[in-house]
Formats: structure tokens, C-alpha cells, sequence
């Protein structure tokens, strides 16, 4: 029994004349190398854990955008969603503080000084911008107002008062 062979149809197991042919015996695809070269693999590992430790390094500048606008369409009133985000734009850093030791050993490589300085700039960065929305809410105490219990008061020297003749 005949098969209609159809127009796009290929069929690897007949050669052109119809013969069968067994699958060993086709030659290798355009390309295809038997025995695969070593590929030097030290320089790719060093330019990925390079690439990797300036991802970490870079990643607080990353945030920056994004944290600023989200203090930016909270205002500067007092209530709990600014103070929340505040908090957590002050907090995410300094927990960063907390365990810099063990986010410093993952820089390597000729650059990681610099990846340090990055990495230590950037969440001091995102501190300082934090405690500039605390001044602008007024969460600071700034002003001479704010430090009025601290102030003396003044001892009077003399006392004068005014009043009516007795006679």
C-alpha cells in the first residue's frame, strides 16, 4: 500500500528514491560537532559574580525611584499611611545596617571596594531622604518651639506694679 506523500511532509526514513534508510547511517546536521571544546569557564564565573555583585550593590539606587514617589503621592500630613511608609523607608535600610557583615562577603571580584562604597552610599541615601520627609512632615524637632521645656526660665529682677494711690 502506497502512502500519498504530502507537499510538506518529510519523511527521514526513505532517501530520495524511496529507499529505506536506517537512522545511523544520516549524516550529522549542519553545525553539529561530535566532540564539544572546553570552554575556558573561570572568566565567565568571574564576569557573572561580578555582574551579580554590582546587581547587589546597585539595588537601594534601584528602589530610589520607586520610594520616592510613593512619599510623594503621600503627602505631608500626620497620619498613619505617610508615617507607615516613612517607617518603612527608614527601616529597610538600617535592618540593611544590622547585617552589613554577612551583605559585604558577597562582593568580589577587582571592583569590590567600590561595590561596598555603592552599596553603603546608596542606603545612607535612602536614610537620608527618609529623615528629610520626617523634617517635612514635622516629626523632627527642628525649631526653636520644640525646645522650649529645655529653656530656663528667666529670674525677674525687679518687680513694679502699677496700681491706685491710697490715700
Amino acid at each position: 500500500m502506497s502512502r500519498k506523500k504530502q507537499k510538506w511532509s518529510v519523511d527521514f526514513t526513505r532517501d530520495r528514491s524511496g529507499r529505506t534508510v536506517s537512522t545511523m547511517a544520516m549524516p550529522d546536521p549542519v553545525g553539529y560537532i561530535e566532540t564539544c571544546p572546553q570552554v575556558e569557564t573561570t572568566d565567565m564565573d568571574v564576569s557573572l559574580i561580578a555582574k551579580h555583585s554590582w546587581g547587589v550593590a546597585i539595588g537601594p539606587l534601584k528602589q530610589l525611584p520607586m520610594n520616592l514617589l510613593v512619599m510623594y503621592m503621600s503627602g505631608n500630613t500626620i497620619s498613619i499611611f505617610p508615617i507607615m511608609v516613612v517607617g518603612m523607608m527608614l527601616w529597610r535600610p538600617l535592618q540593611t545596617f544590622f547585617s552589613l557583615s554577612s551583605l559585604l562577603d558577597q562582593f568580589r571580584g577587582d571592583h569590590a571596594f567600590v561595590q561596598k562604597l555603592v552599596f553603603i552610599f546608596s542606603n545612607l541615601l535612602m536614610v537620608l531622604i527618609a529623615v528629610l520627609k520626617c523634617h517635612s512632615m514635622g516629626l523632627l524637632p527642628t525649631s526653636p518651639s520644640d525646645w522650649l521645656q529645655f529653656v530656663s526660665v528667666r529670674e525677674q529682677l525687679e518687680i513694679s506694679g502699677g496700681g491706685m494711690a491710697l490715700t
